[in-house]
């Protein structure tokens, strides 16, 4: 089994941005953000069942799956959230081990932004966040989309402070590009000293 760091943090906060700096250093990447993509493309189950569930209007004329309306039918109702999650998890969680057991770095970076939420902390060796202060995280969510209701994405989130105190390590996301990739540098050498420790 790898040597798994859990990558987290809060809406905004950057973890694509570390996470891509970290695949740099050659280390792979099991995002699941991208791994729920994966399970409802075309010809998967996880699509059919949605289809199936919530009717054909969901898809796209090019048949994939239209996340933005999904999204919005799911956001505020809880039955229909808590259907999804029962289906999509599973299918995330059973694609995320397989890429996590069959990663070939030193270490593997397991990227997901509910890691403490949903309590997979304890499947990972280290657990580092990504941290940025409330109002950073904001601007960058509005930058991104600006219809999205960043307060009210934060607010389901973990506070801050709790979200801190699982930590092994943090990233301080708040200044420049230099400085993270400095930060990012010193962590991958610590990694891979742990990692090799573990094999020992």
């Amino acid at each position: 089994m790898s040597f798994v760091v859990g990558l987290t943090g809060g809406i905004g906060s950057g973890k694509s941005t570390v996470a891509d700096l970290f695949a740099e250093l050659g280390i792979v990447l099991v995002d699941a953000d991208l791994v729920a993509r994966e399970v409802v493309e075309p010809g998967t189950q996880g699509l059919a069942a949605i289809v199936e569930h919530f009717g054909a209007a969901l898809l796209q004329p090019d048949g994939q799956l239209d996340r933005a309306a999904l999204r919005q039918r799911v956001f505020n109702n809880e039955t229909e959230r808590q259907w999804l999650n029962a289906l999509l998890h599973p299918l995330i969680r059973s694609s995320m081990a397989e890429q996590l057991a069959n990663a070939k770095s030193p270490y593997v970076l397991w990227v997901v932004p509910l890691l403490i939420e949903n309590g997979l902390c304890k499947d990972c060796d280290q657990v580092l966040v990504v941290d940025a202060a409330p109002e950073l995280q904001r601007q960058r969510v509005l930058a991104r989309d600006k219809s999205a209701d960043a307060d009210a994405i934060m607010a389901r989130q973990l506070p801050r402070d709790e979200r801190l105190q699982y930590a092994d390590q943090v990233v301080d996301n708040g200044g420049n590009l230099a400085d993270l990739k400095a930060q990012v540098q010193f962590l991958h050498r610590q990694y891979l000293s742990m990692a090799a420790q573990k094999r020992l």
